[in-house]
């Protein structure tokens, strides 16, 4: 018989993957093209724009996106937080595939959607951007307000004792420990998910050398970002409900806000009657409470905004 402990860790991970396997559906029709652009146009206009951005800011830097038609969902499942936490061969399998996929995101650039909001965060058009990704490439691209809310790959951090290490350093470490393992794979650069890593075969996943904590000689390492059955942590929490107390509209970009940290978001601005504009080429939860649904690639809606 599972104890209440385990109980609990086995309904957080069922409830996880709902989340994860959550189908996001038409709920209304788009805007008129013209209609929904002049609409945008006037929220950059005002100013004090809170923009929310997921996995379609970044395809065109090479970084598939979840739930579009061709999206990493269709071929994998992201591993749950209480998968990695409580089984050491799921972690085993995560760490031998993310040190080969963090190639792909690690040479990953900027695109000319992230060019863009750096150039309207300048301009004074927007207060901040809020991102469900966790490609630094918002950063790296010079935004200075942004919140990652589902964390950052370029950290790991020790679950024991809470140590956390470069990823650069932490890759260095990994390369010493296994000589010669990258020049035995060989990947499509397409197959690399968004969480980083990428489908091996089990032998490749059993070869792999993992390396310990440099505080406290723990196993349990894992990337600073908050997996499926994780909850965002608090002070991140404060922080992006400062920067929505400060904003006086919303700017949805390549998102689906199909999880509760996005949608929540949508429902806040909703609630205080401001403005919500949604631009995506695919459907958003909460779609039909939008003021604006501009339902197109994400680079054809920017080169029509000034």
């Amino acid at each position: 018989m599972s104890t209440p402990e385990e109980l609990s860790i086995q309904m957080a991970h069922h409830s996880a993957i709902r989340s994860m396997q959550r189908i996001v559906e038409q709920q209304a029709e788009a805007s008129p093209e013209a209609e929904a652009r002049d609409g945008v146009q006037s929220m950059l206009d005002e100013g004090k724009v809170l923009v929310v951005t997921g996995a379609g800011v970044s395809t065109d830097s090479g970084i598939p996106d979840y739930r579009g038609p061709n999206g990493s969902l269709q071929r994998h499942r992201p591993m749950t937080f209480q998968e990695f936490r409580y089984r050491p061969e799921a972690r085993q399998r995560y760490w031998a595939r993310g040190y080969v996929g963090w190639r792909h995101m690690g040479n990953a650039e900027p695109n000319d959607i992230h060019r863009r909001l750096v150039q309207w965060e300048r301009e004074g058009r927007i207060n901040g951007i809020i991102t469900q990704n966790v490609d630094g490439l918002h950063q790296q691209a010079g935004s200075r307000r942004v919140i990652p809310v589902h964390g950052d790959l370029s950290i790991v951090r020790c679950l024991d004792c809470g140590h956390t290490e470069d990823r650069l350093h932490f890759d260095a470490r990994l390369q010493a420990a296994n000589a010669g393992y990258l020049e035995a794979v060989e990947i499509d650069p397409e197959a690399v998910n968004p969480d980083g890593d990428v489908e091996l075969p089990q032998y490749l996943v059993d070869q792999f050398t993992m390396v310990a904590c440099e505080n406290c000689g723990s196993l349990v390492l894992k990337p600073d970002v908050v997996y499926f059955g994780e909850s965002v942590p608090p002070a991140r929490k404060e922080a992006m409900a400062q920067l929505q107390a400060e904003s006086t509209s919303l700017l949805v970009l390549g998102s689906s806000l199909a999880v509760m940290s996005g949608y929540r978001i949508l429902l806040d601005f909703v609630k205080l009657g401001l403005p919500v504009a949604l631009i995506t080429n695919g459907h958003v939860r909460g779609e039909q409470k939008a003021t604006w649904r501009w339902r197109v690639p994400l680079e054809h809606a920017l080169e029509q905004l000034r």
